[in-house]
């Protein structure tokens, strides 16, 4: 019983002894950080600094992209980590937690047997100036700036391409405003013409190569597509393809929202190189311009447009990738669209038996189906409808493919009948639509002694015949030559 009690106080004792050597270890370390910090000020006291500030934005109102370098190195050193004080920020992983410098936060690096001392300069304002201040000793400036610098380069590109987050840019009367660009589109999950999709993929993988041979033509290196085809095509979601394909920001310019050609103007100097730059609907925009209609409010002129398309102004703004989305094209002065304004047009049709396979795969995971036969026959019959309205339908039925797939047969044939036949006999569209079959609305009225229930057939199959005739495909994709 006394051994026993005697083992408790000496292990008690030596846990006791154990803590207070603990104690004082880390009171000494503690000491020394710090006498080593007086140390540094003191011999700081007998050096000649120079201080190099690197602004957020140039002269020209354009993102600085040393800013953006340097915030990306400074984030990932190791000395951010022990640092008296920095921001826990979320990544776009829920589980990713990163850190950040706080507004006037010093921080150290050394290079080359060189100290460097960063400070995160904010200087309060309605603009909110944001810079990083350099303090370097200049006896060592010319013997270390160059290679810090390159230094930067390399590991924030390293740094770029391993965790670069894309990013949506709106417009506002203030200027952009960002967040986090998550939209889950690819090139694999959009419903498209095979073909046609390694033809855009290899034109966006050949134009991030060529800054070269762009300026051995003297031309800016930029590249412009039109997207135009019928709401409910896929056109949005083919943008964000693009976006993740090149791993470009994606900047949404509403015109509607610019009070003048200057401000338009401004905000493009403002985007960034890597960026794609989005103007939905631009028909309608045109077209209310053009008709002096209440839309055409904005005070954005036509003339303003085209110097935003490809003006002096647009030749500071290199690497960048512009997108224009319509409807329709029929209605647009050629003088818009051509080649240098825009230089790829890729048309988004309705629905077709090839694109209704992709929808099948990717929304219920089927290749084949007995019912797949029927569906093709409809579809070379001239029957559509839009991707969208397609891909809600297997959607909702997405636990039954046969249910799925007769769903999209159902709905075929009361578009078939009721935009069809129906109302091509009374003369007057349903709410004013007319669908693709109004170029056959004229051999149809042509036809002597056809009756509208009898003539189904017959003009289901002139149209099928009509629709293989059009060769569409080979015109989805111009290159502007």
């Amino acid at each position: 019983m006394i051994t026993d009690f005697r083992r408790i106080i000496f292990a008690v004792i030596t846990t006791i002894i154990f803590l207070v050597i603990l104690r004082l270890f880390l009171k000494r370390k503690i000491r020394t950080s710090k006498f080593k910090k007086w140390c540094r000020l003191i011999s700081d006291k007998f050096h000649d600094h120079q201080f190099l500030k690197v602004p957020e934005f140039n002269d020209n109102y354009q993102e600085n992209q040393l800013f953006r370098r340097v915030s990306l190195y400074l984030n990932s050193l190791e000395s951010l980590e022990h640092s008296d004080y920095t921001n826990l920020i979320s990544g776009s992983k829920p589980t990713d937690i990163l850190l950040s410098l706080n507004p006037n936060q010093n921080i150290l690096d050394e290079f080359l047997g060189a100290r460097l001392l960063w400070t995160y300069d904010v200087v309060p304002s309605d603009t909110a100036e944001k810079s990083f201040l350099l303090k370097i000793r200049k006896r060592d400036k010319r013997r270390v700036l160059r290679p810090y610098l390159q230094h930067i380069h390399t590991v924030s590109d390293d740094i770029d391409h391993r965790v670069r987050d894309i990013r949506l840019y709106t417009n506002s009367s203030s200027g952009w405003k960002t967040t986090p660009f998550s939209h889950p589109a690819t090139f694999e999950t959009v419903a498209m013409d095979p073909e046609l999709k390694n033809k855009v993929k290899s034109d966006l993988e050949t134009f991030q190569k060529s800054k070269q041979y762009y300026h051995r033509l003297g031309r800016v290196w930029r590249r412009s597509y039109l997207l135009y085809g019928p709401s409910g095509t896929g056109k949005s979601s083919f943008v964000a393809a693009m976006a993740k394909s090149l791993s470009y920001d994606v900047y949404d310019l509403d015109i509607s929202k610019v009070s003048g050609d200057s401000d338009l103007k401004f905000l493009l100097l403002q985007t960034s190189p890597r960026s794609l730059i989005l103007v939905e609907d631009f028909d309608k925009y045109v077209a209310g311009k053009n008709t002096s209609s209440p839309s055409s409010s904005a005070a954005v002129t036509i003339s303003g447009v085209l110097n935003f398309m490809d003006g002096v102004v647009n030749s500071c703004c290199e690497e960048r990738v512009m997108v224009f989305t319509m409807t329709t094209k029929e209605d647009i002065d050629p003088a818009i669209l051509r080649p240098g304004r825009v230089d790829v047009h890729i048309y988004f049709p309705l629905c077709d038996f090839n694109n209704f396979k992709n929808l099948a795969s990717n929304y219920l995971g089927v290749k084949e189906h007995k019912l797949f036969s029927q569906v093709e026959e409809m579809f070379n019959n001239g029957v559509t409808m839009s991707p969208a309205e397609i891909g809600e339908l297997m959607m909702v039925n997405r636990n039954s493919p046969s249910r799925a797939i007769k769903s999209v047969i159902n709905a075929l044939q009361t578009t078939s009948y009721t935009n069809g036949v129906i109302e091509s006999c009374k003369g007057t569209p349903k709410n004013g639509y007319r669908s693709a079959r109004e170029s056959v609305d004229e051999p149809f009225d042509s036809v002597a002694g056809i009756g509208c229930r009898d003539g189904v057939k017959e003009i289901r199959k002139l149209y099928g015949f009509l629709t293989r005739k059009s060769g569409r495909k080979s015109d989805s994709f111009d290159l502007g030559t």
